[in-house]
């Protein structure tokens, strides 16, 4: 119970106290005994720490099984050391800690935030070090999490955006990994097995295929042991391997799912650029201006405030290990369909072609760098960077060096880029929602 009321002091002095953060927290780096690289941040405003362990084990490790990665990680919690998953919950609970776990495409990480006193993190360390080094993956709790699985995908198949998220991804990406939807199939879920499981925990959460990030109230020497403990428990094992670069498109395609939507979703793009890409700057703050602003993009302005043919219009780079998606998108009745889609590509190609205007780039440019501070405002929102940095090999600099990179990007930088990167006759279209006779219907 105290540990409980303690924890609710520390949470209410998140919500309302300011912070002092430094404006470009400093970032260090080692390795641990087994070779897993460590950065930390020492933050001593609260004393909280927030620790993050990532594996190279997401969706683009799933082989010939989609969703193998993503069930790998969810099982993790599910059942540790002969402990059930409501024993390790309620372990991680009564020391007023928080544990949580994640799968994307690049990556499966396993996090957590933990009070600083020292009996407290001591205890969750090991609770966390037990989850990533000791699972049982029992057949009980593989069934479990197959039957949820299964009845999430069927949920997606009642959503419209969803359904053309996964058409995207798998037209723009093909035969590589990231065609393939993280959560998987209904086909794929029912296929894996429990050696499948396991094989695959074996071969990717060792300590060779890891990183640490560690940022809170806790100093250098006490951040060394505490990567050494993490880490001690998992095989050595080895690096994963490379995978294939993305593909460029050699042509564009439209696809049309027919869904009994309310509204069309609609979505064009292709692949855009990778993490520590040289164009990420231009290409940043030059969609801030197409379409990543918000109500102040001029998707915005044209779909909606225009022409009211969709509630919202969004475009956006998503950097990933290899060409992450460029992704514009909306949703609008059936029958103006054709109108939307007609003023969305207009623009696009507009775009490309001439850029943004100076008092636009202006406009861009101070709303992303006077939003700065907030994005790093917290133990966790520095985390999220210093894993980014860490995973992908980013500069240890480059939160320090973030604004001035926005502010050097030109006009000219914005439209050569944009140029070089997006070809408007290889874009793929992908529509969902109801069938031509019902947008005569609504006509």
């Amino acid at each position: 119970m105290a540990t409980s009321k303690l924890l609710k002091v520390v949470f209410s002095l998140l919500l309302f106290v300011s912070w002092t953060v430094q404006a470009s927290p400093k970032i260090e780096t080692w390795k641990t005994s087994k070779g897993t690289e460590v950065y930390y941040v020492h933050s001593p405003e609260l004393p909280m720490v927030d620790m993050e362990i990532v594996f190279d084990a997401g969706g683009s490790r799933n082989g010939e099984l989609p969703g193998l990665a993503a069930l790998t990680s969810g099982l993790l919690s599910m059942g540790a050391g002969g402990l059930d998953a409501d024993a390790i919950s309620n372990g991680f609970e009564s020391l007023g800690a928080v544990y949580g776990s994640d799968s994307g495409y690049d990556s499966a990480s396993v996090s957590l935030r933990s009070l600083t006193d020292e009996t407290l993190l001591s205890k969750a360390i090991e609770n966390i070090k037990l989850v990533i080094s000791k699972p049982d993956f029992t057949e009980e709790a593989l069934e479990r999490r197959r039957a949820r699985t299964l009845i999430g995908l069927k949920s997606k198949q009642q959503s419209a955006g969803a359904l053309a998220k996964d058409a995207f991804m798998s037209a723009v990406y093909q035969s590589h990994p990231y065609a393939s939807p993280n959560d998987g199939t209904e086909e794929s879920i029912k296929a894996i097995k429990r050696e499948d499981i396991v094989s695959f925990y074996k071969e990717y959460y060792v300590a060779s295929n890891a990183m640490v990030a560690i940022v809170g109230a806790v100093d250098r020497k006490q951040a060394e042991q505490i990567a050494e403990d993490l880490t001690s428990g998992l095989e050595q094992g080895k690096k994963a391997k490379p995978l294939e670069n993305v593909k460029d498109l050699e042509k564009a395609d439209t696809i049309i799912i027919e869904h009994p939507s309310a509204q069309t979703h609609i979505l064009v793009g292709q692949p855009g650029l990778k993490r520590g890409d040289p164009d990420y700057f231009p290409l940043y703050v030059g969609n801030h201006v197409l379409g990543g602003g918000g109500m102040v993009s001029r998707l915005f302005e044209e779909i909606r405030e225009k022409r009211g043919l969709s509630y919202s219009a969004y475009s956006y780079f998503s950097p990933m290990r290899f060409n992450g998606p460029f992704l514009a998108g909306l949703q609008t009745r059936s029958d103006q369909v054709d109108e939307a889609l007609s003023v969305l590509m207009e623009n696009i190609n507009k775009f490309i072609e001439s850029g943004p205007t100076e008092d636009e780039l202006t406009a861009s440019k101070k709303n992303i760098t006077g939003g700065y501070p907030l994005r790093i405002d917290s133990n966790s929102k520095i985390l999220g960077y210093v894993v980014v940095i860490a995973y992908y090999k980013l500069p240890l600099d480059y939160l320090d060096t973030f604004n001035a990179n926005v502010e050097a990007v030109s006009i000219d930088q914005i439209k050569d880029a944009f140029k070089r990167r997006l070809t408007p006759d290889k874009l793929i279209t992908v529509m969902v929602g109801s069938s031509e006779e019902d947008k005569k219907e609504g006509s």
